[in-house]
């Protein structure tokens, strides 16, 4: 990448269009889009110098942002080009993040059959798989032979977005199957097309979460799968490409929320130090006033901590411990409902899981925290004689925070789906501040219910 960004450089500092014009079209495409991160100045230039086809294969492949910030320094002619060559899924992507002047501004270039396909995919809701579909397929007739097939294909297959998969229409648009190309290319020309329909039709409604689609192209192993209305209409395609850029937002998206933040929805190093500033502290203020409590539970133990000051000894081990175990459960469920692994209706399997798990992992750092104070007193007295209350204490708190943060962390994420709310927003410290005030609550009745008679008739203090 330097040796390409020092040769850009030279061109561009010698003037040179037509090598650059020239350096710039035999690049792959990927690497036109790194030079412009690289050279942010000189993208608009960069799109401009390069041919029209490339160009715009090149912008749909860069962030929001970028082609925002191009589209501001095109010349008029040239951003009249591009938005009538997208292809209408990345048009419609386009369109949908920019704001609405400049929507109504760019649509009114367009073709009047673009303008309606626009404003028709800008109708669905914005998580839609309708917004990610184009119609731009290959449909035949199932009383077609393939020759008929192939001839349509030389005819058309240039404007559909893929041809890797042949779609086959009845009455009305009404979709009956899809048939992969090589099937077609494997046979006779007088084959019937309703011969080599199976029936392992797996399709998409335009209404459908973009989620669904994501999970359902991973299950499939398809490179395109139709979209059709509730009549079974055809409307369009999704291809894999669309897939894998939507996945690749959610996936950022839901990393963010988990680590406590709002989606940033620009690059990191893109985002203004006030956005990114605007986008962190509402959780930050939700989390600290959450974390008050904390302050609440251990001023209503006061009275016990003032007896028995060495409870206050294992109040960050205790807290800490119950937020971890919910933080890795939190994770591991929102993970596995992305990937469609885990569904609301298995909610009774997961916290059965949860608990067997959590009982187990309770016990397991129980007895480490036993351990640990009894291996303490035998070089210390500052448990003095109730040490072997402490240790117990400490290994029985261990095991009911440990459980209640696995069962927190594990529901939570359903819980929040039930309700319509993004399950990601069940982020690891969201669950950490319900955990810590809980687990306090916890550990001091544990303290209570050992250390009751003591506590009740404390030891006289001697002076």
């Amino acid at each position: 990448m330097e040796e390409m960004v020092e040769q850009i450089e030279l061109l561009l500092e010698n003037n040179d269009e037509n090598k650059l014009r020239e350096y710039l079209n035999n690049l792959n495409i990927s690497d036109v889009e790194e030079l412009i991160g690289e050279l942010p100045d000189y993208g608009p230039h960069f799109i401009e110098t390069l041919s029209l086809n490339r160009a715009v294969n090149v912008f749909r492949i860069l962030d929001f942002p970028t082609q925002e910030r191009i589209l501001k320094k095109l010349s008029g002619p040239k951003v009249i080009e591009i938005i009538n060559e997208l292809p209408p899924d990345d048009r419609t992507s386009l369109f949908s993040d920019l704001h609405g002047k400049t929507v109504q501004k760019l649509i009114q270039h367009l073709s009047a059959a673009d303008r309606k396909q626009a404003l028709q995919l800008l109708g669905y809701e914005e998580d839609s798989v309708g917004r990610l579909m184009t119609p731009d397929y290959i449909a035949v007739k199932k009383s077609w032979d393939v020759q008929k097939v192939l001839d349509h294909i030389r005819q058309y297959g240039k404007d559909s977005e893929t041809i890797d998969v042949i779609y086959v229409l009845g009455d009305k648009g009404v979709l009956l199957d899809d048939i992969r190309i090589r099937e077609i290319l494997l046979v006779e020309p007088s084959t019937k097309v309703s011969q080599l329909m199976d029936g392992r039709l797996i399709a998409l409604k335009a209404t459908d979460p973009q989620q669904e689609a994501i999970n359902i192209f991973r299950m499939n192993n398809r490179t395109a799968l139709p979209v059709t209305d509730d009549a079974n209409v055809l409307l369009g395609i999704v291809t894999v490409d669309d897939i894998l850029w939507i996945a690749n937002e959610e996936y950022t998206e839901d990393i963010q929320k988990i680590g406590g933040t709002e989606a940033l929805d620009e690059p990191y190093l893109d985002i203004s130090l006030f956005k990114l500033v605007k986008k962190r502290v509402g959780w930050l203020i939700i989390l600290f006033l959450s974390e008050m409590l904390t302050t609440t539970a251990m001023q209503s133990y006061g009275g016990e901590l003032a007896s028995l000051t060495m409870l206050a000894f294992f109040v960050p081990l205790i807290i800490s411990s119950g937020g971890n175990s919910g933080s890795q459960a939190s994770t591991l469920i929102i993970q596995a409902m992305a990937l469609g692994e885990v569904k609301l209706i298995d909610w009774w399997r997961v916290m059965r899981r949860e608990i067997i798990s959590g009982l187990m992992l309770g016990t397991i750092l129980g007895v480490i925290g036993f351990s640990r104070v009894a291996v303490w007193t035998t070089f210390s007295d500052i448990y003095g004689e109730h040490w072997l209350l402490m240790a117990f204490t400490v290994g029985f708190s261990l095991i009911g925070v440990v459980l209640w943060g696995s069962l927190a962390g594990s529901m939570l994420p359903l819980a929040l789906k039930k309700l319509g709310f993004d399950p990601a927003t069940s982020s690891a410290p969201f669950v950490a501040t319900l955990v810590d005030v809980t687990g306090l609550v916890i550990y001091f009745n544990i303290a209570m219910l050992i250390f009751g008679h003591i506590l009740q008739h404390p030891a006289p203090i001697h002076k």
